[in-house]
């Protein structure tokens, strides 16, 4: 029976696509972002440098993908871009929390306060931290994706790219569409979007979406399902033009997530501590690994797992053309999240490692910036700076039966990981474009960037029962609800720890691109980018284990060309590139008296090489291919010894980085065929790849992702503004691994969604 899920869907949404049929259909009257030839071959519009260009005269890797094709191919989330974006990889990491990594670039961390390697960007307003970006497919003109390290125009944190999503603007005529789908598990998602003149020179848009699924895994020791889908987005555009020469961009967006977190798979068992507390040993000693079934997991009988998560954003954007060929731009926005999202990551039906974690962001950001042009447009030229103000918490609460559960001869179930952050960034920034000829054009920019990063944490008593138990070794009582966190000198509790973390870069590029032609396009870059420092979010028993890791940098080298073959039938684009990677930060494992937990490592030296390729195919009228790959060979280069899951110790030197598959490739086509002379069918299909990889260093059998395809497939009719899509993900029913880590006591993995199939209608008017 489909649950009552409806009553999540807002009223006016319901409204609206019951009685869309009445609704009157009117032409876009919307500026293209796609530029078409004679022979129909498209060019896509990007502003990937912060101005209004087309993808074949960008110098430098993007892939950029419409939004009428992110809606066909099902792009519903930054994960589904692995589906179009060779060289793109999503990992959940064991606390659900989203590591995205480009060409190799990307950062293994749990915390939801740590800054990544991949910037996410609305509008050119920043995400900064990897859990805002739900939501960010909602309505969309096209994606960007930037690939190398964009630090000079998106700022550090970049250093593996950018996401640049473009929000589908409002348009001078009224104008909109409404969707609706039913799939496997009961999913039912409805969508809907209006857009149109509120006044003269005041134009608004709306857009509402929401998923909603019931259960989709099942319980290996009893009759129990998870995994239910409660997700609901919104945004709401102004655009007011109130003299030809001044543009003000008003944009409220949000989300709220009431799904259920996923549950593990259990792999085997690794005690933290053997001789620790004893109390789960035997269960966990009598499990078996969990069989390859996408469906089968397990969790903790008789708790919720569902989510109590959302974000609202505010954005202002004001453009003015204070001279013929210069415009003043200023970008403000605010940025409000909170999760409180409990999560099993033991893949077992009992208390052997549970956490629930409540999280705070605020996120507060300024850009001013003038552009133009000069010199008969032979120079073109941006100048500006940024603020970037930051305050997260995040609070980790486990509670447990595990192994390392225990301090002497005192057992304990829960504590807190503690860590509260407050981050402020100044930048200054300029670019220039210089034709050197009417073929040849020199490229430079450079940006300062300076931040400050306060920290305070520890791990806290919850009950009384860690604080009991810190007490046998403390020279001085802890109260409960306390910091447990010991001077290692005095062995008294520190009230909490604090510290600051200053940091300057300078990011830069310089690059020559030759142009022969207005299809054609080759470059040469060289670039360096940096990400900032981080704190870790640990249970942390000494001070120590709060030191923060240093920034880490790339110096980047790229060389690449886009060029139209038959009559631009065929668009291709490609590049070779070498990363020289210093300081590479990563969520490691350290040797406590508690076993080996997670902490933050620094590794001194690593290397990047790769190549890329994409193909743009028309060979036939109303046939389309989109052919990607990327292949990364990724080794750290200095001797550097860690360890690995297993506590033992390994020199990393020689080994792949964790997360960064040497081999990605998607294929993507379309048929379009008139059946009669109103009605057109379609037939299409997506297949990604994506080769095995390590999740951790140390090269273990049990943390390596196998590699895998996934096939997804569509096919459906239009007629006039109606639309009817059948489509079918993972159609082969592929079983897949996204994450496997260990926890605690267990090792236990992460799988991807069995085969879905449904079926869309939408409508536009």
């Amino acid at each position: 029976m489909i649950k009552n899920r409806w009553a999540n869907m807002p009223l006016t949404l319901i409204i609206a696509l019951a009685s869309v049929q009445g609704a009157h259909a009117q032409e876009a009257a919307a500026a293209p972002t796609i530029q078409e030839d004679s022979e129909g071959t498209q060019d896509i519009v990007v502003t990937a440098q912060k101005r209004s260009e087309t993808l074949t005269s960008v110098p430098m890797s993007i892939t950029a993908v419409g939004g009428d094709r992110l809606q066909k191919v099902g792009i519903t989330s930054v994960a589904d871009l692995t589906k179009i974006v060779p060289g793109f990889a999503f990992q959940p990491s064991e606390y659900g929390s989203p590591i995205l990594t480009l060409r190799g670039v990307g950062l293994r961390d749990k915390a939801i306060a740590a800054s990544p390697t991949v910037a996410v960007y609305v509008d050119q307003v920043p995400l900064p931290f990897s859990e805002m970006t739900r939501g960010t497919t909602l309505d969309l003109e096209r994606v960007e994706v930037l690939k190398g390290p964009q630090g000079t125009l998106f700022g550090q944190n970049s250093t593996g790219g950018a996401i640049n999503y473009i929000a589908a603007k409002p348009t001078d005529i009224f104008e909109g569409n409404a969707s609706l789908t039913y799939g496997r598990f009961n999913e039912l998602n409805g969508e809907l979007v209006l857009s149109g003149p509120i006044t003269d020179g005041l134009n608004g848009r709306i857009a509402v979406r929401t998923e909603q699924r019931d259960d989709w895994q099942r319980s290996k020791t009893r009759d129990d399902a998870l995994g239910s889908r409660n997700f609901t987005t919104g945004r709401l555009l102004l655009d007011w033009a109130p003299t030809s020469s001044l543009t003000v961009s008003a944009n409220i967006n949000g989300w709220v997530d009431k799904s259920d977190t996923p549950a593990s798979q259990f792999v085997g068992v690794a005690l933290a501590l053997p001789a620790g507390r004893q109390t789960l040993v035997p269960y966990l000693n009598a499990q078996s690994p969990a069989p390859d079934n996408n469906r089968l997991a397990d969790w903790d009988p008789g708790f919720s797992f569902r989510r109590d998560d959302y974000m609202i954003q505010g954005s202002l954007r004001v453009d003015w053309t204070v001279a013929p060929e210069t415009t003043l731009t200023s970008i403000t926005a605010y940025s409000k999240y909170r999760q409180e999202s409990p999560i099993d990551t033991d893949g077992l039906a009992v208390k052997d490692f549970r956490l629930t974690i409540f999280g705070r962001i605020d996120s507060f950001s300024q850009e001013l910036r003038l552009a133009g042009t000069a010199l008969d447009s032979k120079l073109k030229w941006t100048i500006g700076a940024n603020y970037e103000s930051d305050k997260t918490k995040d609070s980790q609460l486990g509670d447990f039966e595990a192994t390392n559960a225990v301090v002497g001869a005192v057992n304990y179930d829960t504590f807190i990981n503690e860590n509260k952050s407050d981050i402020d960034a100044y930048a200054v920034f300029a670019g220039v474009d210089y034709d050197l000829t009417d073929e040849l054009t020199l490229q430079g920019s450079i940006r300062y960037t300076h931040s400050k990063r306060k920290f305070a944490g520890c791990l806290r008593d919850y009950g009384g029962q860690l604080a009991a138990a810190i007490n046998q070794l403390a020279s001085a009582p802890i109260a409960a609800g306390a910091c447990v966190t010991l001077d290692p000198a005095t062995f008294q509790g520190v009230p909490i720890v604090t510290s600051t973390l200053s940091e300057n870069n300078v990011p830069w590029r310089i690059g020559l691109s030759f142009k022969p032609s207005s299809d054609s396009n080759y470059y040469f870059n060289v670039t360096k980018g940096y990400k900032a420092g981080i704190y870790p979010t640990v249970p942390g028993l000494i001070p120590s284990q709060f030191e923060p890791i240093k920034q880490e940098s790339i110096l980047a080298y790229e060389i690449g060309f886009k060029k139209a073959f038959f009559g631009n039938k065929l668009r291709a684009s490609g590049a070779a590139f070498y990363y020289d990677y210093t300081d590479k930060q990563i969520l490691g494992y350290i040797n406590t008296f508690l076993g080996n937990l997670p902490g933050l490592i620094s590794i001194p030296k690593g290397e990047i090489k790769g190549a890329e390729l994409q193909l743009d195919i028309r060979p036939l009228s109303g046939l389309s291919l989109t052919v990607g790959g990327t292949y990364i060979d990724s080794k750290v280069i200095s001797d550097f010894i860690g360890n690995d899951p297993l506590q033992n110790a390994v020199n990393f030197k020689g080994e792949a980085f964790p997360g960064a598959p040497k081999w990605q490739y998607s294929v993507d086509g379309q048929y379009e065929f008139p059946v009669s002379g109103s009605v057109n069918a379609f037939v299409g299909g997506t297949l990604s790849y994506r080769s095995a990889a390590q999740v951790a260093f140390g090269n273990h059998p049990l943390f390596l992702v196998p590699g895998y395809s996934i096939l997804d497939l569509r096919a459906g009719i239009e007629t006039g503004p109606w639309r009817l899509q059948l489509f079918g993900r993972n159609v082969t029913n592929k079983f897949y691994v996204t994450s496997v880590a260990r926890n605690t006591d267990s090792i236990a993995r992460v799988v991807g969604m069995p085969v879905t199939y449904g079926v869309t209608v939408s409508r536009k008017f």
